[in-house]
């Protein structure tokens, strides 16, 4: 299909740079302020039913937000998100399929001209 068009670049770039802040501002305020920090991702882990996890300790999940793990796996999820829309005009997204026969394929192995 060859590479995808210059605005899918842009918004990929403008997702890294969002990212990046967002993991440097939280890293420093995790730095600075790790009380408060930490009582806010609570907060969001008692949403989310994570705290309610008896073997499941803030100490070893805290730690690892803001962490460069953290930032590689944000940022290839929202990447991802941009290639699962479709824009009138644009490209369909080369979604994974799979064959009635079990093979799995993407979407754009099936285009043809």
């Amino acid at each position: 299909m060859g590479l995808p068009g210059p605005g899918l670049w842009l918004k990929r770039l403008w997702v890294l740079l969002e990212v990046a802040v967002h993991v440097a501002v939280g890293k420093l305020l995790l730095t600075l302020f790790p009380d408060r920090v930490k009582k806010n991702i609570l907060a969001m882990g008692d949403k989310t039913g994570m705290t309610r996890n008896p073997n499941f300790s803030h100490d070893n999940w805290i730690p690892t937000f803001f962490s460069t793990q953290y930032f590689w796996f944000v940022l290839k999820v929202r990447w991802q998100r941009l290639e699962d829309t479709a824009e009138l005009g644009g490209l369909a997204p080369n979604c994974p399929v799979v064959h009635l026969s079990g093979q799995r394929c993407n979407i754009w192995d099936f285009m043809q001209g």
